[in-house]
């Protein structure tokens, strides 16, 4: 947490992201709905550490000629996870995104290369969690914490490593990574819930698919990232 005793810091903090030109990989976009293959290493909303060079910048870049465009992010992703960032475009239709959200008619599917032979191959990890008293940054097992669950299915396995695809039930903070790391199989490279892997610089997990129905039409949109070649130099079959 920062200290908001620093009148400079709380400014930082409150400030309005500007809009800043930069690279996008976009998946989707229409009227309502912009979809981006967020790539590893950038951070997705301005902070008072990372004012700027964020995905958001470079979003708000792009609609800089729509008067009505107040983008709001549906899924976030941490720095150093890859994928599907889907974003609503006024503030109207994020809240309708927001509702189908909280209506579980958003299925997101996340894949990770773990270190371990994850048993039984498929189930779910139901496991409260919490912040950490000693450092809020991290992310705990607690009972007293909030209910969360994942399924997870093994795809393919290499040696000592295993290819899992996550399914969110809930979506809490680091929850996949925290999951993961208490069943015994951290996910590679995470530094925070495992440990560094020289093969690799971040957490080798992607937000791969979001499947919602569109928030104008009501139709299936149904979106997929490809996964990054840090991740596929492991030599696993990716689904595509």
């Amino acid at each position: 947490m920062g200290n908001l005793d620093s009148p400079t810091q709380f400014t930082r903090e409150r400030q309005r992201p500007t809009a800043e030109e930069g690279p996008l990989d976009i998946v989707y976009e229409d009227e309502w709905v912009l979809a981006l293959h967020k790539p590893p290493g950038q951070v997705v909303h301005p902070t008072y550490k990372h004012a700027s060079g964020t995905l958001l910048n470079a979003v708000l870049w792009r609609l800089r000629d729509r008067s009505d465009a107040q983008p709001g992010i549906l899924t976030r992703l941490d720095k150093d996870t890859s994928g599907l960032v889907v974003i609503g475009l006024t503030p109207a239709v994020h809240a309708a995104m927001q509702r189908t959200m909280a209506a579980g008619r958003v299925a997101k599917s996340y894949l990770a290369i773990v270190d371990g032979a994850p048993q039984p191959a498929e189930g779910r990890i139901v496991l409260p969690l919490a912040r950490s008293a000693e450092d809020r940054r991290i992310v705990v097992v607690r009972p007293d914490g909030a209910y969360c669950e994942t399924r997870y299915e093994v795809i393919a396995r290499a040696g000592a490593l295993a290819l899992v695809r996550c399914e969110l039930v809930t979506g809490r903070t680091h929850q996949i990574r925290v999951h993961l790391a208490a069943q015994g199989w951290p996910i590679l490279g995470d530094r925070v819930y495992g440990q560094a892997d020289a093969r690799i610089a971040r957490q080798a997990l992607h937000a791969w698919s979001v499947a919602l129905p569109h928030p104008n039409s009501g139709t299936p949109l149904e979106l997929t990232a490809r996964v990054p070649d840090d991740m596929r130099q492991f030599g696993f079959d990716f689904p595509t």
